[in-house]
């Protein structure tokens, strides 16, 4: 009979695991402190100057002239000697932070100007090394302060962008609810099509905007990073809650996916207006009001087969559609682009999610019926909804 060694089934104590985890940061931090003390990189430096980089945050008008909030995204400390306005130099001050920026400090500069309305204006921020920072102002007008008049307008301009039109395509329901479960699942591989165009359209907005982020956040990485994120995450969730098999999970995540998209739609909205391009805000809110209707086909298309209460298709619309109004409130108010890259990312993230999960519905149909899930029908939904998404933002481009 084989013998065992009883010292060999006796665990190693918690600590030495512990001080064994513990041991190689206590060595990295060790080399880093050698490293910061001894300086080796000191032969490099120089008598070469600061590498500087000022960022514009966001630009109000008012009745006092410019107030323009700034940050220091480079890696060393940055100070503003002189600002002109339209190659005049001009007096400024500073309404919050000094004239010197530590990395990643923000400052907000009061600069005096009459500025005239509808004309355009440049500002320049000058360093102490004499290096200038351009703020364009494309089309001066007073920025929108956020009273209840103005708070009402851009939520209206919201609910026309996203609440709308999204409660107009779900009023399909009732007709999907007629057709066979061939033409059926035409209309789930158009939802997808609709939202494969979504997908590509938030992503390519998102990396539009992350060159305003400052460089420390690396806005292009973190767009991929927080769409792959975003994706597992609700995946994980998905899984864990074991409510998968359920459609009308689906449409709410749908309405979800959408909605986030949605957000961004209302940020362009609400910062053409604050701008004063009140005719590509206009135009804005057609486009997309009509682009936009076909979403409540595909939030409606996963539960077409049941019959949800009325109640769902009111929530339904409201998830899908309510975050544009946020999104004009933002653009219109307090515009930043670090959270707009990072609501729309997580958009990219849901909306995958779903491509995948009504896509697992369309395959799992073909198998439960031994048909191919490419068939041609569902090819041509698939085409169709790209088609429609992509002709119909003809008036949004």
């Amino acid at each position: 009979m084989a013998t065992t060694n009883p010292a060999a089934e006796v665990p190693a104590p918690r600590y030495s695991t512990i001080l064994i985890g513990v041991l190689p940061l206590l060595a990295l931090a060790l080399v880093l402190g050698l490293f910061i003390i001894g300086d080796p990189t000191a032969i490099f430096t120089g008598d070469a100057p600061p590498v500087e980089e000022l960022q514009t945050q966001r630009v109000s008008l008012d009745d006092q002239g410019f107030l323009v909030e700034i940050i220091n995204s480079g890696p060393d400390p940055v100070t503003l000697a002189q600002v002109t306005v339209d190659d005049a130099y001009w007096a400024f001050e500073f309404e919050r932070g000094d004239r010197q920026l530590s990395r990643l400090e923000t400052a907000a500069l009061r600069i005096p100007y009459p500025w005239v309305e509808g004309e355009a204006h440049e500002i320049k921020l000058l360093t102490s090394t004499g290096l200038a920072f351009s703020v364009p102002v494309e089309v001066a007008i007073k920025t929108p302060v956020a009273d209840g008049d103005q708070f009402l307008a851009y939520g209206l301009l919201g609910i026309y962008v996203g609440v709308v039109p999204v409660a107009l395509g779900l009023l399909w329901y009732p007709f999907m609810r007629r057709i066979s479960r061939q033409w059926m699942n035409f209309a789930l591989a158009l939802t997808v099509g609709l939202l494969i165009f979504l997908l590509a359209d938030t992503l390519l907005e998102a990396l539009e905007i992350a060159p305003q982020v400052p460089g420390i956040f690396q806005g292009e990485s973190l767009v991929i990073l927080i769409t792959l994120l975003t994706f597992l995450a609700i995946v994980a969730i998905g899984r864990n809650a074991n409510r998968n098999e359920s459609r009308l999970y689906l449409a709410y995540m749908i309405a979800v996916g959408i909605g986030f998209h949605n957000l961004g739609e209302g940020l362009a909205v609400g910062a053409a207006f604050a701008v004063g391009a009140a005719s590509l805000g206009t135009f804005l809110v057609i486009g997309f009001t009509l682009h936009n209707i076909t979403e409540g086909i595909g939030i409606a298309a996963p539960v077409v087969s049941e019959q949800p209460r009325l109640v769902h298709f009111v929530v339904l619309a409201l998830i899908a559609g309510v975050p544009a109004v946020i999104g004009a409130w933002i653009g219109g108010f307090a515009f930043s682009p670090l959270l707009a890259v990072l609501f729309l990312s997580i958009g990219a993230g849901a909306i995958l999610q779903v491509i995948y999960e009504v896509s697992r519905l369309l395959v799992r149909d073909a198998a439960r019926h031994h048909e191919v899930a490419l068939s041609w029908l569902n090819l041509a939904g698939l085409v169709a909804g790209i088609a429609i998404m992509y002709f119909t933002a003809f008036f949004v481009k």
